[in-house]
């Protein structure tokens, strides 16, 4: 990896540069999908234009506009938020801001672009006042992230976040228990790491490192995969 990205990243985070060490993979837990795949059949033009037009739940009222997603359509990465914010609603694109800065240099930390991974959220519309998605809406909106999951056939999946990581993970298990581990996604059984949400980490710096340590260890399970 370049050292001048690495270095990069870690001054971002505010911590010091050490050696990567080895981190043994955990053993796989299954994760199926949270209800069924309405989308099935859709290419990527058709999937857009559905969730352009989607009016499944309320936020369709609300939203300026829906955040399909960014990035590479045969991406071997595939990170997941949990629903477009304020700025990501103006824009149509999620992560954006001082928290999107900051995953790019989390990516870059390990060698990969903004470009060659591919990014969405749970939820493809905002929640007004950025409050947290309501079980039915992530239940309506999922299938869509399915059907992108279906398409892109990733090596592995991020989720950053609380919120993201039990919408995905059908728990309610504390993200702090769910780090360190390798779940699995879906009928695919894609290889799912969790760590903190870029916006967590700007407002509690101190959980940097073990997000350091959580990249460190999706980069050795995709290297696996």
């Amino acid at each position: 990896m370049n050292r001048a990205l690495r270095g990069e990243y870690l001054a971002a985070m505010n911590l010091e540069s050490w050696v990567l060490r080895a981190h043994p993979v955990a053993g796989t837990a299954a994760a199926p999908a949270a209800s069924a795949l309405r989308e099935t059949g859709l290419d990527w033009p058709q999937l857009r234009e559905r969730v352009a037009g989607c009016t499944r739940c309320a936020l369709s009222a609300t939203r300026t506009q829906t955040v399909f997603g960014v990035g590479n359509l045969q991406a071997d990465w595939l990170i997941v938020g949990e629903a477009p914010g304020a700025e990501e609603d103006r824009q149509g694109e999620p992560f954006v801001g001082r928290a999107g800065q900051l995953l790019n240099s989390m990516l870059r930390a390990i060698g990969l672009s903004r470009e060659q991974v591919f990014i969405a959220n749970v939820l493809k519309c905002r929640p007004p006042g950025n409050r947290d998605p309501a079980p039915q809406e992530i239940a309506e909106c999922l299938p869509y992230l399915e059907r992108q999951i279906a398409l892109i056939k990733p090596k592995i999946m991020l989720a950053v976040g609380r919120i993201a990581s039990h919408a995905l993970l059908q728990t309610d298990v504390p993200l702090g228990r769910l780090r360190q581990q390798v779940h699995a996604f879906g009928a695919s059984r894609v290889p799912l790491v969790v760590t903190y949400h870029p916006a967590y980490l700007l407002r509690t710096p101190a959980d940097k490192r073990k997000a350091w340590e959580d990249l460190k260890f999706a980069r050795g399970v995709c290297a696996r995969v």
